[in-house]
């Protein structure tokens, strides 16, 4: 299986190119309206129930603007935060907050609904034994992040990129004339790596089986076909089930025996978290 990777370098070039796109240093408003030199407290709050992620970033965002920025997070990643909880406590120029908000919302919010959604699809299933796992359907540049995201909301990471391992499918297959070659190629290659089989009949589940990959993909197969294959499929090749899984029917398919379903909308199609930053009133605003 699949970990996230050590991500401080990429992590503040990507914060650096979030700030630069937004102009955060020069945040015309801000400047025109506030005292250059006043400090305020600002509150990150939920404004729905769900799963943090990207605090880390946001926080990252925050420091990288203006390192005077102090920051307390109330709640961290893989925290489940419901409406109206607060996130985080900042105080700092108040110039710096309002320039940095919208960066690190936007990874906050983002990363949260990855999360969220996950966590949703591990509800469903909670009990049966079989796990979440996303896949690569990520937005570029972001698919550390991402999958670090499915981790806080309990999920699985499947394959990282090209090269952490070996996912045979309907193209593969072609080239090499039937499974049980592509297998037998992927193999003789002698990589480091697991070895993973896509099948859409029962007919090429046999034949998988047959050359015994460590994974069997079942593609757009549903349930009662499912079910059917996991009797066919030996516990020591893990047996994972993709395409057209849904909140409503996750559990259908869990309940089969597979040991992981593959979901793509938990990154490709999550709703941000709606989380929110206010700046307080000041004590001097407060009595007025």
């Amino acid at each position: 299986m699949a970990s996230v990777r050590g991500m401080d370098e990429w992590q503040h070039i990507l914060i650096r190119q979030a700030l630069l796109e937004d102009a955060a240093a020069h945040d015309l408003t801000a400047l025109a309206t506030m005292p250059t030199e006043s400090s305020a407290v600002a509150r990150i709050s939920a404004k729905a129930d769900g799963v943090l992620s990207g605090a880390e970033m946001a926080d990252a965002v925050f420091t990288a603007l203006d390192s005077t920025i102090e920051r307390k997070w109330l709640a961290h990643d893989g925290d489940r935060v419901h409406c109206g909880d607060i996130v985080c406590e900042l105080a700092g120029p108040v110039v710096s907050l309002l320039a940095a908000e919208r960066t690190a919302l936007n990874f906050l919010q983002h990363l949260s609904g990855i999360a969220t959604a996950t966590r949703a699809f591990v509800d469903a299933v909670e009990g049966t034994g079989c796990r979440v796992a996303d896949t690569r359907k990520t937005t570029p540049g972001f698919r550390l992040l991402e999958k670090q995201a499915v981790l806080h909301g309990g999920g699985v990471n499947h394959r990282m990129d090209l090269q952490s391992g070996m996912l045979i499918k309907e193209n593969h297959i072609e080239a090499c004339g039937s499974i049980s070659a592509a297998v037998q190629a992927c193999y003789r290659a002698g990589h480091a790596v697991w070895v993973e089989v896509e099948c859409e009949t029962l007919e090429e589940v046999r034949e998988a089986v047959d050359v015994c990959p460590d994974i069997i993909l079942l593609d757009n197969m549903d349930p009662a076909v499912v079910a059917q294959a996991r009797v066919m499929v030996p516990s020591s090749i893990l047996l994972e089930a993709s395409g057209n899984i849904t909140l409503l029917n996750a559990r259908d398919y869990a309940e089969t025996g597979v040991d992981r379903i593959a979901i793509g909308a938990i990154t490709h199609s999550a709703p941000v978290l709606d989380l929110s930053m206010r700046i307080l009133p000041s004590p001097a605003t407060a009595d007025a």
